[in-house]
């Protein structure tokens, strides 16, 4: 019948499935963290991740993930948790939804005929835990997977040794003046302009990523090509070897779009430290100045000013001082403070402002 519907609680009959991805982030020894899972059975795993397929071709790894299975998930947030606490032992406290991802063949198997996967993300911070588990998950750096978000020691190197020649060599292969025009545009937003002054936006990770994407110089690009070369039943000449090493230089990849939902994570949390205190939930209760800053250093990805940042943050009444002293770190002892909780009630932005990087610094 034309008109048949697939049974309820199939998820891979046809049509849509809905799926629950956690951005889970740490910052741990001043490096920022995502908990990463490489196993998992589920309808929705990869081939990879069910151990199928060898991982030359694509990387089990992926953001902890699971279908919302309406007959046992009485929410989305209860299936997430479900999920997170079956394939890596932790247990989350507070989360947020991040986004909700939709696009057409996000999921490469819906061009070989499998449903359009819809993701509903959440993003939570926390203290690194000790991991338990069926999906042998780990803490790995932010920053292996978006290394050119990573300003702490000066614009990364993989900048112009890697990602501006590539653009350039993506803008004059375009096939019209317009392309390349709007090509050339989008690199401009996404890394500032090649010549002259300006800023880094350190928001724009998103469209970073997907910039990089489109140009073809990420790991998914190429797999989701020979994908999509396969649904066509055309065979794709082998991948030139500059394309393979623009590849390798920029960062793992993950399985499906996942470095696409961690880029948006990563965009999220950098906008949010301005205006909201999401950075003392990566904290301990009592906490030093520097360690807050090296907090708030390691997920906005830039350096900071070490007095510009204590005054901003005394200036703020963000903090309080705890009358303790911690001696059990690196240096010399050094007071201890708190967040004051009550600060939320007294200001509408309660955050913290981080400056602009320079294109040329």
């Amino acid at each position: 019948m034309a008109n048949e519907q697939p049974p309820a609680g199939d998820h891979n009959v046809r049509g849509v499935s809905i799926g629950l991805t956690a951005v889970i982030v740490a910052v741990t020894e001043e490096d920022p963290r995502v908990l990463v899972a490489r196993r998992m059975t589920h309808d929705l795993a990869t081939p990879a991740q069910q151990g199928l397929l060898p991982p030359t071709f694509d990387t089990p790894e992926t953001l902890p993930f699971g279908p919302f299975e309406p007959q046992h998930h009485r929410t989305l947030e209860l299936g997430l948790r479900q999920w997170v606490t079956e394939q890596t032992g932790v247990a989350m406290r507070y989360v947020e939804q991040l986004y909700t991802f939709a696009n057409q063949n996000r999921d490469p198997r819906e061009l070989l005929g499998g449903p359009r996967v819809v993701s509903v993300a959440y993003l939570a911070l926390t203290q690194e835990t000790p991991l338990a588990g069926t999906g042998e998950a780990q803490w790995l750096s932010w920053y292996g997977f978006l290394p050119w978000e990573d300003w702490r020691e000066g614009r990364p190197e993989v900048i112009d040794r890697v990602i501006r020649p590539a653009l350039t060599a993506w803008i004059d292969a375009a096939p019209d003046a317009r392309t390349a025009r709007t090509r050339m545009e989008r690199t401009a937003i996404a890394f500032g302009p090649v010549a002259g002054t300006g800023h880094f936006d350190l928001l724009r990770c998103l469209d970073r990523y997907e910039l990089l994407y489109s140009a073809g110089l990420v790991k998914e690009a190429i797999r989701d090509g020979v994908i999509a070369a396969q649904a066509a039943g055309q065979t794709l000449p082998p991948t030139p070897p500059e394309q393979l090493a623009a590849a390798r230089a920029l960062g793992h990849s993950m399985a499906l779009d996942n470095r696409r939902v961690l880029a948006s994570a990563l965009g999220r949390l950098r906008g949010k430290i301005d205006y909201r205190p999401v950075v003392f939930d990566l904290l301990p209760p009592e906490f030093t100045l520097l360690r807050l800053q090296k907090v708030v250093e390691a997920l906005s990805g830039i350096e900071l000013h070490k007095q510009n940042f204590r005054r901003t943050v005394i200036a703020g009444d963000l903090v309080e001082a705890t009358g303790h002293i911690e001696t059990s770190g690196r240096g010399r002892p050094a007071e201890t403070y708190r967040f004051r909780r009550d600060v939320m009630q007294e200001k509408h932005d309660v955050g913290i402002p981080l400056p602009l990087p320079k294109i040329g610094g």
